[in-house]
């Protein structure tokens, strides 16, 4: 069916229920910083943050790729979709009733929200069920074995509304269709029924098992996870993927946990089911599950909405399976890691116990398990300690190795502090309680990380080269684009700002900065030829008033009329037709440009720290090209020079970044 033209009162009542945090965060990691929130870019490559969303506002801007609109902008862009599909996909979303100009294809549309709602009433009554059938004699194994084995408490398995799946082919399917008389099509789209392999008719999805509810963010059942009673396999099994669940977007308890993770600003992220649920038994509320599968980036978008400092816990098995789905886990959110999007640390427990085994050995293993958390590892050290384990030191092939594998690490590591404090800490362990070798291997490390040539990492193969010349074309692409934007800015409000041209000059003055791009430089020099007179004019009242004094010739606030400047760039276009292109865009002003003119003095600061950041950018790269030419037995002194200076360039950049943000973020108030 084509996609209809949605009746205005609906697309009102869907901009009024609308979001613009709770969309974003299904995206982009974001931090809350003052009234507004800050994240990574995701409409192009970044590692300092520039992506601000406004609660406030309802709007979202980049100032590093200028993207911003509103949450249906968003939508349609970040999913390259139209605006009609995105405004659908909301109304499901907000359960928004649906008028459209046709009333026909309201009726249709209003039926596949009313499908949403069935499945949503056919599973929590299917939840209800299950949670009868343990009570019952039929589900005696189950509820001995939640209380004896798991050692529950009823208040615990009423709270998580744990129930029996039972026996028998069709024991829920005949109460569902025949009894409560559902659709059978609907109740096999919730995943609680299917059809038989053979024969005509429908089996129960579950028989026999321990009945687990999945509930969504809002509380409401959406699935189940079940458990094996007996020898049956799988011993786990979960609902089928349907239109309410899907469990690589889902995490168990999260509706439980999210006021949790708030309070402590921290999330636990365990394996199991049984793990999230001794843990809030506990009182250990902010804990979920990570549904059997590694963790996602769709999951953890979900999860990080709900804790400021973006802090995150894993507490996997400590057996080969667990360590090796922490690693899964890492490596798909590993650009957030880097850019320290996420705060992760990594806990395993003693004789690599889970946390439901973990909490029942002892009478205060609750506070045990608290004081665990406390001295969490970071995961890199984690990380680290991974690299070293089964490794001996004294073998010439397992130190290559050990010292390839850090360097992977290292080389990745954008922050240059904690860089500089790792290259120390690894040094540190290969030197294997030798001070004296300690300065050697820092020297190493530093000589493998500034080789042009490194052999590829197993996680990055072959196309690391590729990746860097594309990430270098992208930087000098990026620095291009601010070049363009500021000194446009700049040039603009110097012509139709007369008011604010004092202010350019000074500053580009105090910051030796010059008009980089071509274009730019020819008009500036046009500018300054035109004011010679004015500028003359001003040094003369400068020495005879101070440099405090306001500065006014007759015609008003420094330097002459505006309209006069546009009159001379208008006959220089006329008089170098070639140029015309260069100049006739300055001239006219659209409504954006306007309203920018109206606050000029935060697009001044603005612009002239992009030009700033773009400078030292281009000394930082310069540092970083002078420090891999050294050689570290030789030049070490000179090593450090650099290593220091790009230092001081990445603080330099980050505060202009800092200027930037704030500025530009003024004119949107």
């Amino acid at each position: 069916m084509d996609i209809p033209r949605l009746h205005p009162d609906t697309i009102d009542e869907i901009k009024q229920r609308i979001d613009i945090v709770d969309v974003v965060q299904e995206y982009v990691s974001l931090r809350k910083r003052g009234k507004d929130y800050l994240g990574l870019c995701p409409f192009h490559s970044e590692k300092t943050p520039s992506f601000s969303v406004s609660p406030a506002k309802q709007m979202y801007y980049c100032f590093g790729c200028q993207a911003g609109g509103n949450a249906i902008s968003f939508l349609m862009e970040i999913g390259k979709s139209s605006y009609p599909e995105v405004l659908l996909e909301l109304a499901r979303r907000y359960q928004v009733s649906i008028r459209t100009l046709e009333r026909e294809q309201s009726a249709e549309l209003q039926r596949e929200l009313s499908l949403r709602e069935q499945l949503y009433e056919i599973v929590a009554v299917a939840a209800a069920f299950f949670q009868h059938a343990l009570l019952q004699p039929q589900g005696e194994t189950a509820l001995n074995y939640l209380k004896q084995t798991r050692q529950l408490k009823e208040e615990t398995i009423r709270q998580f509304g744990l129930g029996y799946a039972p026996q028998g082919w069709e024991t829920l399917y005949r109460y569902l269709v025949e009894t409560k008389r559902y659709s059978v099509q609907v109740v096999e789209q919730a995943g609680l029924i299917k059809k038989r392999k053979t024969g005509e008719g429908y089996i129960d999805y579950f028989r026999d098992r321990l009945a687990i509810p999945i509930n969504d963010a809002q509380g409401r059942v959406i699935g189940f996870g079940s458990r094996s009673l007996g020898e049956e396999m799988p011993k786990y099994l979960n609902s089928p993927e349907t239109p309410l669940f899907d469990k690589g977007k889902t995490l168990f308890a999260i509706d439980k946990a999210k006021r949790a993770i708030s309070s402590e600003d921290c999330a636990i992220v365990v394996e199991g089911y049984f793990d999230a649920i001794a843990l809030h038994e506990a009182g250990i509320a902010n804990a979920v599950a990570s549904l059997g599968t590694a963790m996602r980036r769709e999951q953890f978008h979900k999860l990080l909405r709900y804790t400021q400092s973006k802090q995150v816990i894993f507490n996997f098995d400590g057996d080969n399976a667990g360590v090796a789905a922490t690693q899964r886990a890492i490596a798909e959110i590993d650009s957030l890691i880097y850019a320290g999007e996420v705060q992760l640390r990594v806990l395993h427990l003693d004789d690599g116990k889970d946390a439901d085994e973990f909490l029942h050995k002892s009478a205060d293993a609750a506070q045990m398990y608290r004081d665990a958390l406390v001295r969490a590892p970071l995961w890199i050290d984690w990380q680290i300690q991974q690299i070293l384990s089964n490794c001996d030191l004294k073998q010439a092939d397992s130190f290559e190795r050990v010292v390839q594998n850090m360097v992977s690490i290292l080389e990745r590591i954008t922050d240059a502090p904690k860089r500089t404090y790792y290259v120390r800490y690894c040094a540190e362990l290969l030197s294997q309680g030798d001070s004296r070798l300690i300065s050697l291997y820092v020297q190493n490390l530093l000589a493998e990380l500034k080789k042009p040539n490194k052999k590829p990492s197993p996680r990055h193969g072959r196309k690391d080269t590729t990746t860097a010349k594309k990430t270098q074309l992208q930087q000098v692409k990026t620095e291009r684009n601010l070049l363009e934007r500021a000194e446009f800015l700049l040039l603009l409000i110097y012509i139709h700002c007369p008011q604010a041209r004092s202010t350019i000059i000074d500053a580009l003055e105090e910051k030796d900065l010059l008009f980089s791009l071509s274009h730019h430089r020819f008009l500036w020099r046009q500018l300054l030829s035109f004011d010679s007179a004015a500028l003359s004019t001003k040094q003369e009242w400068i020495h005879a008033n101070g440099d405090s004094a306001p500065f006014f010739d007759r015609d008003g606030p420094f330097v002459g009329a505006g309209n006069e400047l546009i009159a001379k760039l208008q006959q220089l276009s006329i008089q170098t037709p070639e140029k015309i292109s260069q100049i006739s865009h300055f001239l006219h002003l659209d409504e954006r440009t306007e309203q920018d003119l109206e606050r000029s003095q935060f697009l001044i600061r603005a612009a002239v720290a992009a030009l700033e950041r773009v400078q030292c950018e281009k000394h930082r790269r310069y540092c970083l090209e002078q420090w891999q030419k050294l050689d570290p037995s030789a030049d070490w002194k000179s090593m450090q020079y650099y290593y220091q200076e790009m230092q001081l360039a990445e603080q330099n950049i980050q505060e202009l970044d800092r200027i930037r943000h704030v500025s530009l973020w003024d004119i949107y108030q």
